[in-house]
């Protein structure tokens, strides 16, 4: 490990998910030169032995045939599999782990008829048997899975890390914050626990993911994808939660000292006119994240009023709250009574604006000092 400035740092990832089959192979010739690269510009600085190039990659490398899906029939995908072993043979040569990003989430996402108990850690499911393996939850099974391929590949005991893994709390049916907090807190107590998977004993490595929620982020695979934050995004925790996994139930702490715009919101007029509503409603969510307006999602019940009014507000909180961004062609106004309810929140957007307004009063009072001294100056002369 490299501590520079109090800054920790352990590894250096190469790319994240270059082998993802959406990407349809766009990288899967410069990953590993360029993950030699890395490495070997680490090595020349005299920090290899701390520091270690990685590649994150999606836990859609491996598989299990449909025919025989137990974590014991895994492998690398066929067409990749020799890149894949290449991949891991330089890793093991540099003692570096083998870095995996697994979202029992996207389990549920991609498949209706997957069950929902076997997503969390805690559920009394029918274990599903494997040899001599039980598996209770489907973390567990995919990370096994990895184990197996990785033995097949002739490197047992490679280290796995999990560089990715967590539970979104908006944007899908499934996401939500009490799932969030049921998964992740499961998933600390496990992973501390040193029980670890059923082929893989002791305490798993897990980076837990995210820290805050990413408001304009890409929502290409799904609307949840802005909302994996454990903290929203003026840095309040969404749920309690327990990092140290001993239930002594310690909760996260919020953000000191945070600055919001004022109390008001943008809002669909009682009285509006039909024209162009649509039309409105997409420019504004198309400049802002209305994400939680979907099917499942926090918001989904509003009415098409509260529809037009969430679009509104959303795109006016992104526009620092500048009066001209709440008109909409006459179909909004500013008010300043609180639209939330007790599921869909109507946010005010964090002020970064009190610090620039004091530096351009200081500069007035810099400015009017300056020209007061000229003024004294000139009387002196005069």
């Amino acid at each position: 490990m490299l501590t520079l400035r109090g800054v920790k740092i352990r590894y250096v990832a190469v790319g994240n998910e270059p082998f993802l089959q959406t990407y349809n192979g766009t990288y899967l010739h410069c990953t590993l030169p360029a993950l030699r690269n890395v490495q070997e510009a680490i090595n020349h600085a005299g920090l290899g032995p701390k520091v270690k190039a990685i590649v994150p990659l999606n836990a859609d490398i491996y598989y299990s045939p449909y025919s025989n899906p137990v974590p014991s029939a895994g492998d690398f995908r066929p067409e990749i599999r020799d890149l894949a072993i290449q991949i891991v043979q330089y890793l093991h040569s540099n003692d570096a782990p083998f870095v995996v990003n697994i979202y029992p989430f996207l389990s549920l996402y991609e498949n209706n008829y997957f069950p929902l108990e076997y997503a969390f850690f805690n559920a009394s499911n029918k274990p599903i048997n494997d040899g001599n393996y039980l598996y209770t939850n489907v973390f567990d099974a995919n990370f096994d899975t990895l184990a197996w391929s990785l033995k097949k590949a002739g490197f047992p005991d490679m280290k796995i890390i999990v560089g990715e893994v967590g539970w979104p709390t908006d944007g899908n049916k499934n996401a939500n914050t009490e799932n969030a907090k049921r998964f992740n807190q499961g998933l600390i107590q496990h992973a501390l626990s040193g029980e670890g998977t059923p082929a893989r004993k002791g305490k798993i490595d897990v980076y837990l993911f995210s820290l805050i929620d990413e408001n304009t982020k890409s929502i290409a695979p799904g609307s949840f994808e802005r909302h994996w934050g454990i903290f929203e995004f003026d840095g309040k925790p969404k749920y309690e939660l327990d990092l140290s996994g001993l239930k002594k139930h310690k909760s996260l702490a919020a953000v000191e000292g945070v600055s919001y715009m004022h109390k008001r919101w943008c809002m669909l007029k009682p009285r509006h006119a039909q024209n162009d509503l649509g039309k409105s409603i997409d420019y504004a969510c198309s400049l802002s994240d209305c994400t939680a307006l979907g099917y499942g999602s926090s918001c989904n019940h509003l009415s098409a009023q509260g529809n037009a009014s969430y679009a509104f507000n959303m795109y006016y909180q992104f526009k620092s709250q500048n009066s001209l961004d709440c008109d909409f062609q006459g179909l909004a106004m500013v008010t300043h009574k609180d639209p939330s309810d007790d599921k869909c929140h109507f946010p005010v957007m964090i002020d970064d604006r009190p610090r620039v307004m004091l530096l351009h009063k200081n500069l007035v009072y810099i400015i009017l000092a300056i020209l007061q001294g000229f003024l004294v100056v000139l009387l002196l002369v005069s």
